[in-house]
């Protein structure tokens, strides 16, 4: 996997920056240093291709997941952070999951599936249109997340499925809203003031 690794602070928190579709390991570095710019910075590049894109997972089409590639992508993304733990000498309990649409989409698969280290995340565009089973414990784990009012990709019912998903497990919660399927500098701010 192609990545980047940037410390800026000896054994300060890691930001794991997790693209949307057709971005790379760098997009997200600027949100990273306006969040906490002695946050040390793990960007990830998705190495799946949709029509020359870079990708997380596999989709059949806009909302339609291959949940198979998707549960295999997260086990392989999940391990390579885990691997680069290692080498960079930071805890996975010590990471903040930071993604954008499809890098949300699959920093939520990891956190459904290792709740005991993945405790923090600010997800902007998520989406994960399904109905969990399985009630993980949440209660240690901080959210913030970015939705969208008239996101031509993530209906608001699906937004609100993502918030139902967290808070049901008993997540601390923080939500923000912002036109469409985007990023804004306003939420960007509010996702600062949350880290704090």
């Amino acid at each position: 996997m192609k990545y980047i690794y940037n410390e800026n602070k000896k054994g300060a928190p890691v930001f794991v920056l997790l693209h949307g579709t057709g971005g790379t390991e760098t997009d997200l570095v600027s949100l990273a240093e306006l969040l906490n710019p002695e946050y040390n910075v793990l960007g990830i590049r998705g190495n799946v291709q949709e029509n020359g894109m870079n990708r997380f997972f596999k989709r059949h089409g806009e909302g339609q997941y291959d949940w198979e590639d998707l549960e295999f992508r997260g086990n392989e993304l999940y391990a390579f952070i885990e691997e680069k733990s290692k080498e960079y000498d930071f805890k996975m309990e010590d990471t903040v999951l930071v993604g954008f649409s499809n890098g949300s989409n699959i920093a939520i698969q990891m956190m459904l599936k290792h709740p005991e280290t993945l405790k923090k995340a600010a997800l902007f565009a998520p989406l994960y249109p399904a109905d969990v089973e399985d009630k993980q414990d949440f209660s240690d784990a901080e959210v913030f997340l970015s939705l969208g009012e008239g996101d031509p990709i993530v209906p608001e019912s699906e937004s609100k499925r993502v918030i139902r998903l967290f808070e049901e497990r008993g997540a601390n919660v923080t939500t923000a809203w912002v036109k469409g399927h985007s990023l804004t500098q306003d939420v960007a701010m509010q996702a600062k003031s949350w880290l704090k």
